[in-house]
């Protein structure tokens, strides 16, 4: 799909040619950010002639800071003398979360956004950075900005570029751990008689070792519709799509361990290489199974009482699945809940 006929394009042009161009004449002294942030495959580039079926249309997202919020009820009127259409697309539609006919002009400030996407900050304490889903980050994140007068948007941006280092290496670490838990198993079932769980299992840690990717790279890593797009713009993507793919389609567990091993070792180097404490494969006890021993120091070096105080479950992404939590930025103050409980068991126990 060409530029202007993508989403991101549709909004660019939209801003330049219809909100830009209003705003300034009606209210030339706003400080104010256009860009197109929020949901929609077109927020990450990767919208096709598929993704018009619906919430499609002119999008554009218009963000202020707070010392200017009691401009957005002006700039909502404002906003009513926008035309029906822009390039043949109706400028007024309804959504899947909101049928009601309107413009899609949406109008907040820039804290206000963050907050509406995260379900916390935007100034985030270690507990929050652990239950944020990096799907929700990147609907702040990922979009292109058209215009920014704002002293904000960009440095919430910047500050959302990746975990604090503390809490990389919290997450890095549960991320391990749940590979060193599952590896042995995809010998040991297969050797029981039970292929299929042993499939299965192989399948987890591929997923297991996607997510380990993205968080080796400092990436934010999607939903489920897009993570493969997203694994292949990884700097890691070319050593490791091969390995992955070959684990699942391998008919034996020891072509399957062997290559989920490959995987790893990918991984454990580009880990290595960013100068953080490396996973390593071993044996599993006397068994003819391989395992990954966790770095300690990944751990051990944690000063944050708020992650020394966890067990190692990592962030919400990696000990929950569920779509309904986490899609739904108001659940994440249940999500807060379930760490507090863990810390106050701690420092209780």
């Amino acid at each position: 799909m060409g530029d202007e006929a993508s989403g991101v394009g549709v909004a660019r042009g939209f801003h330049r040619d219809v909100v830009g161009p209003l705003i300034a004449r009606e209210l030339p002294a706003l400080r104010y950010a256009a860009a197109r942030l929020g949901s929609g495959s077109d927020v990450l580039g990767l919208d096709d002639a598929t993704s018009r079926d619906h919430d499609w249309g002119c999008r554009l997202t218009v963000l202020v800071d707070e010392a200017d919020a009691d401009a957005l009820p002006k700039l909502d009127a404002a906003l009513a003398a926008l035309p029906e259409t822009y390039r043949g697309m109706p400028v007024r539609f309804g959504t899947t979360w909101d049928p009601t006919v309107g413009h899609k002009v949406q109008l907040d400030t820039v804290d206000g956004f963050v907050r509406g996407r995260l379900g916390v900050g935007p100034r985030l304490s270690t507990v929050d950075w652990l239950t944020v889903t990096g799907q929700s980050v990147l609907e702040v994140t990922a979009g292109p900005v058209f215009a920014d007068a704002t002293t904000g948007l960009a440095a919430v941006r910047a500050e959302l570029a990746g975990y604090p280092p503390q809490v990389e290496r919290y997450v890095l670490a549960a991320g391990w751990t749940r590979v060193a838990q599952r590896l042995p198993m995809v010998g040991r079932t297969a050797q029981r008689g039970q292929d299929l769980g042993s499939r299965l299992l192989t399948a987890t840690l591929v997923g297991d070792l996607t997510a380990l990717a993205f968080l080796v790279c400092r990436r934010w890593q999607p939903y489920e519709k897009w993570r493969e797009a997203a694994l292949a713009r990884l700097p890691v993507a070319g050593e490791l799509t091969g390995p992955l793919r070959a684990a699942l389609i391998a008919e034996h567990w020891r072509p399957r361990e062997s290559a989920l091993v490959a995987a790893i070792e990918v991984l454990a180097a580009a880990q290595h290489d960013r100068g953080l404490p490396a996973p390593r494969v071993v044996p599993f006890f006397d068994r003819p199974y391989r395992s990954v021993e966790v770095p300690g120091e990944l751990l051990g070096e944690l000063t944050d009482p708020d992650l020394t105080g966890l067990p190692p479950v990592g962030s919400l992404e990696q000990w929950v699945d569920s779509t309904d939590v986490l899609a739904r930025p108001e659940n994440r103050p249940g999500a807060a809940a379930a760490y507090r409980a863990w810390l106050a068991a701690h420092r209780t126990g």
